[in-house]
């Protein structure tokens, strides 16, 4: 009795917040992460605790988005495709650590291993999912706001034993030259966080403890000067480079703020991960999206995306100005001026949008 009581009160406030249009975020106040919507299906939120270590930490890890039979799929596919499009760091000029750094691993003729076009890929499906995945979008929402967009090219990372990591990069302020990098900022106001930038890393191969890669710098978001130069080689102050144990299905997601890096990876297996950057609906980093100076994306790529998943893929301008926006429940909706507004837009500018 007392849980039909407390599904049905769950189901009231649900409904009461579809009618009255408050925020679901506020929502974070009832104490489950789970809520029912208005249509009856359930939809997952961020949790205090997510938010918390998101704040905290600057990053949070997302357990067991992808199950093992998926992750199975996915690397699959990565290996069927690997022969054609992986491409090798072995050119010192495009190296991502200090040579004979703590960063540069055992191995100096392994670099690390870039695989693009991965959104072409047809033989599974779950590669674009990453872009409006049901266990996600309530993050991205959280994290950047509604109508976020995807902001650069995703890829696979790959790194077999002993190659080299990636010295610490990014901050809120820049670890390197000390300035503000507006284009990677992490803020904070008002209980609402913002990421400028926000990585979102698919693990595909579990990383335990002392496997290496992913490696972050935990507040550095917050952080107000650039850090020693041993620390970004990884030679100095190694206690506060911190490698988060994932295991393959899990997602990592971190803001572009809080300094990171990648760590020489140490197992017999080989490295995997799917990186993907986010940004809100009026920022932007990359220009994949206008490569030519014309707006839109290779047609490979997006040829079958659903209607969600096309939405992520608008680029930047305002959510008001007709943007279409995800609902949280599978479709989407749109955000608009009153057509008084547009109209008299188009006398004055002779252009739809000004």
């Amino acid at each position: 009795l007392t849980k039909i009581l407390y599904l049905l009160m769950l189901s009231a406030v649900s409904g009461l917040l579809s009618r009255t249009s408050v925020p679901l975020r506020l929502v974070s106040r009832v104490s489950t992460s789970r809520l029912f919507s208005s249509s009856g299906g359930i939809m997952d939120q961020v949790s205090e605790s997510q938010r918390y270590l998101m704040d905290l930490n600057g990053y949070v890890v997302v357990k067991n988005v992808f199950t093992k039979d998926e992750i199975a799929e996915m690397n699959k596919v990565v290996t069927d495709n690997f022969e054609k499009v992986a491409h090798e760091r072995l050119d010192p000029s495009i190296r991502n650590t200090k040579s004979g750094s703590a960063m540069s691993g055992s191995n100096p003729n392994r670099g690390r291993i870039d695989l693009g076009h991965i959104l072409s890929w047809k033989d599974t499906p779950h590669f674009r999912n990453v872009l409006d995945h049901p266990k996600l979008v309530p993050y991205y929402h959280d994290f950047l706001g509604k109508g976020y967009r995807m902001d650069h090219m995703p890829f696979i990372i790959a790194q077999e034993k002993g190659s080299e990591g990636f010295s610490l990069h990014g901050g809120t302020i820049d670890v390197s030259s000390g300035e503000y990098n507006h284009f990677l900022a992490y803020s904070c106001n008002q209980g609402t966080i913002r990421n400028s930038l926000m990585a979102v890393s698919v693990v595909l191969a579990d990383q335990p403890a002392g496997a290496g890669g992913f490696c972050i710098v935990r507040g550095s978001h917050k952080s107000n000067f650039k850090a020693p130069a041993a620390m970004i080689t990884g030679d100095e102050h190694k206690e506060y480079i911190y490698q988060p144990e994932t295991e393959a299905g899990d997602v990592v997601i971190f803001s572009e703020g809080t300094v990171h890096g990648a760590l020489p990876w140490e197992m017999d297996y080989q490295r995997r991960v799917a990186l993907y950057r986010f940004a809100p609906a009026t920022c932007c980093y990359g220009r994949s999206y206008m490569e030519d100076g014309d707006i839109g994306w290779p047609s490979e790529m997006t040829d079958g995306m659903t209607e969600t998943q096309m939405a992520v893929l608008q680029p930047p301008f305002a959510t008001r100005l007709d943007r279409t926006l995800l609902d949280g429940k599978g479709g989407t909706t749109v955000s608009s001026r009153s057509d008084a507004k547009k109209k008299f837009d188009k006398t004055v500018f002779g252009t739809q949008y000004f």
